[in-house]
Formats: structure tokens, sequence, C-alpha cells
């Protein structure tokens, strides 16, 4: 229902009814705000690419053919801006080595972990996942957190599936290995014991 209703308002602007398209934009700034936020880590630059996406996706509005759905073309557009954006900045992500996590570390964290409130792990959870390398972080919040399913992802990010496994893979050791660093000894005292 909701593919038809997204339909609606595209044929309409599509016919000369450029006020449809806002309906499009609030029901999606949200998702489009957030996926540049969560990329870009700076409230500036997520609000620029936000615009930014919006003014694309209506530029280009003819172009989308229904293929997939209206959101996925959308977030495929703001995916693509806050690539540019990072390329641009060329910013700098922490990164941690596959090797630093071994089975003991994973068990020990994850333990620790389940014995946090809801609301504290959350927050470290997000605050860890700001580390990873962009590509890792985006593709973790999508699958995770914004429920894409692999091919829905693929259509986004014009990765191969066999390489989307593999960077969710990699993302979630690495994620582990700055969970694991970022337990300070006091949460592992509360905690862990």
């Amino acid at each position: 229902m909701t593919i038809n209703k997204d339909q609606k308002y595209i044929t309409k602007t599509l016919a000369g009814e450029t006020n449809a398209f806002s309906f499009l934009i609030e029901k999606y700034k949200v998702m489009v705000f957030s996926l540049a936020f969560k990329m870009l880590n700076n409230r500036e630059e997520a609000e620029e690419v936000s615009q930014d996406t919006f003014i694309k996706a209506y530029k280009n509005l003819s172009k989308f053919k229904g293929e997939s759905k209206f959101s996925t073309w959308l977030y495929k557009i703001a995916y693509r801006n806050c690539l540019d954006v990072v390329k641009k900045n060329e910013k700098r992500y922490l990164t941690a080595t596959i090797d630093e996590v071994t089975e003991n570390k994973v068990k020990s964290t994850d333990d620790i972990l389940t014995k946090i409130d809801k609301e504290e792990r959350s927050k470290l959870l997000k605050g860890c996942l700001q580390k990873l390398p962009e590509q890792e972080r985006s593709l973790l919040w999508m699958f995770y957190f914004d429920e894409f399913s692999l091919k829905e992802i693929q259509e986004v990010t014009t990765l191969s599936v066999a390489n989307i496994k593999v960077t969710l893979h990699r993302g979630r050791k690495k994620l582990l290995a700055i969970i694991n660093r970022s337990v300070t000894s006091e949460l592992i005292d509360n905690y862990g014991r």
C-alpha cells in the first residue's frame, strides 16, 4: 500500500504538481537524515546531504522506474552523497584489526553487554559504531537497524552480495574489538564480575 501511495505522489510530481513531492520529503526526511548522520557523524553535513538528496531525487524523479521501492532508490542517492562528502573531507575513522578479536574477548564482551541496561548498551553501541570505517558502519546500520535485505543493500551500494557479506562479517568483528576496548575497567568491575 505504501508503494502505491508513493507512486501516486511521484506521478503527481511528474505531472507538474510540485507540491506533491513535499509528501515524499516529509515521509522520508528522517530516514535520509538518519543515514547521513550515521555515516558522517556531523549534523551540519548530514543536513546538507539530506537537502542535496531530495534536490537530486526531485531533478531525477523521471529516472525512477519503480523496479525497487522508492525508499531504496532515495537511500541510494543519500548513500552516494555521503560517500562524496567522506571522500571530499578525507575523514579518517579508527579501525581495529580483525586479529585483535579472539573468541575469549568476544565472549567476555558479550557477557558484559548483556548485563548492561538497554539504554546504556544502546549508547555504547552507537558510540562504538561511529569509530568504524564509513562503509562498514553504514552496512551494519542498513542491515541491523534499518533492516534492509542483502538485495536492498546491493541496490543502494552496488556492491555484490558476497562483498556485502564479507564487509558485514569484518564490520562485526571490528565492532566487537572496538567495544572491547571501549568497555572501561569500571564497567568490567561493575557488570563483568
